[in-house]
């Protein structure tokens, strides 16, 4: 990629290090919306590149004692410049230095847009954590958190879970610290549990973060809520707590997918029978009370309202064409490509992009770092009323730059969260 300014010509090259397909699409995102708003080239530059990046290498031993194996872990510090840090941690397989550098990116947008004093974060570790025993899992997060401790802390850098991690992981990394620094210090996680200073309404978040932007995004593209069709693909605790606060607002839920497969029911599925089958059986497939579809059916399902709750890049060009939802709510991270978003924008589907969709989380994120930074706890009805209200003020203000600016959903976001941290980074100035 090039930038070039009237008085010289300067080549910047945010793929090197973290050179990977979903780094490339945040990146091409972040430069043509930067290219839109007239960004200054310097700002532009220092924006496309992460902060600081550490990637790490350790041994972990296996329940076989003598069975020692080596992991990769990372963590991306985007920005600074807003206050610390904020941004899960992901166990897979397939994790990479890119995909970690291109989601702290899109948590920077994420916090500037709702409002939120943190720069933007990702961790990940190189491991299947279903292959792993209990034990396993905790001797990798406890050597991980060791090999990042220098990096992490309340005023530093915050992580909370993400895919394949949840709250036991956070408190074992917690502990760790803790063990570290002499002295419990509950603020150095989000996401863990209540008895150690978790948010009582942190698991369900994001999950009903998304559904409360739905009836007013409902409302926008001529979609009634009650009786509304809804397809979510992914079961975690953001598909899983999208699906029970859909139904509660009088949706239908009639497909969804994970892992183990996909199913379909027409008139609705059984939400909280679904949900036990779930824990019970590991997976949606199986369930006796809907119609087993082939996954890549899904995205095809006539439907009013899409949710994609898993992985990135699940809506792409050669999918997106199928897609028949009037409206989707991105629940995961970077779930539609570039090539994707073009074709939907054509056919007129309302696309509510992640940034602000699936801000429910990091949202509830602050709070709890708030409290136990006060050690002071608020009820659950406090928390979901300032979740609301700052999920639906966020999304107002996206509205009204796609209104003003004539552009997408997407890009309008885009526009606010990184005028913000353009902002504050112009007011700061450059040390020394």
């Amino acid at each position: 990629m090039t930038t070039t300014d009237p008085s010289r010509t300067r080549t910047v090259s945010p793929e090197m290090e973290w050179e990977s397909p979903m780094y490339k699409e945040a990146a091409t995102q972040f430069q043509n919306v930067a290219e839109k708003m007239g960004l200054d080239d310097n700002i532009r530059e220092r924006l496309s590149m992460p902060q600081r990046s550490l990637v790490v290498t350790f041994p972990y031993r296996t329940d076989e004692y003598s069975d020692v194996r080596t992991a990769y872990g990372y963590r991306v510090q985007h920005v600074l410049t807003m206050g610390p840090t904020k941004g899960g941690i992901r166990y897979a397989p397939d994790v990479n230095l890119g995909e970690v550098a291109a989601l702290a990116m899109l948590m920077t947008w994420k916090c500037a847009l709702v409002g939120l004093p943190f720069g933007g974060a990702k961790g990940g570790v190189r491991i299947d954590p279903h292959a792993l025993s209990r034990r396993e899992l905790q001797r990798v997060t406890r050597r991980y958190t060791a090999e990042v401790i220098d990096m992490i802390g309340p005023q530093k850098d915050i992580p909370a879970p993400d895919m394949g991690t949840d709250e036991r992981v956070m408190a074992w990394i917690m502990d760790t610290y803790s063990q570290h620094q002499g002295y419990a210090v509950p603020a150095v996680v989000t996401g863990k549990p209540p008895q150690l200073g978790g948010s009582v309404a942190r698991r369900e978040a994001t999950g009903r973060g998304i559904i409360s932007l739905l009836p007013s995004a409902a409302m926008r593209c001529g979609v009634a809520v009650d009786g509304a069709r809804v397809v979510i693909q992914g079961f975690g605790n953001v598909g899983r707590y999208a699906a029970i606060a859909a139904a509660e607002v009088g949706c239908r839920v009639v497909g969804v997918g994970d892992l183990t497969g996909a199913i379909y029911n027409g008139n609705g599925l059984e939400v909280g029978r679904l949900a036990r089958h779930v824990d019970e059986f590991g997976g949606v497939k199986g369930f006796p009370g809907a119609d087993q579809i082939d996954p890549d059916e899904l995205m095809a399902i006539e439907c009013d309202v899409l949710i994609p709750a898993a992985v990135g890049g699940v809506i792409h060009a050669g999918n997106a064409d199928d897609v028949q939802a009037r409206l989707i709510l991105e629940g995961a991270n970077n779930p539609t490509t570039l090539e994707a978003d073009r074709i939907l924008l054509d056919k007129g589907v309302m696309v509510v992009p992640d940034i602000i969709c699936n801000a429910g989380g990091v949202t509830v994120s602050y709070f709890e770092w708030v409290q136990d930074l006060q050690n002071y706890f608020w009820s659950e009805n406090e928390i979901v009323s300032r979740l609301r209200e700052i999920m639906i003020r966020a999304f107002e203000s996206v509205v009204d730059v796609s209104v003003k600016e004539d552009v997408d959903m997407r890009t309008a976001a885009l526009m606010i969260g990184i005028d913000k941290v353009a902002g504050a980074k112009l007011v700061r100035g450059v040390y020394p």
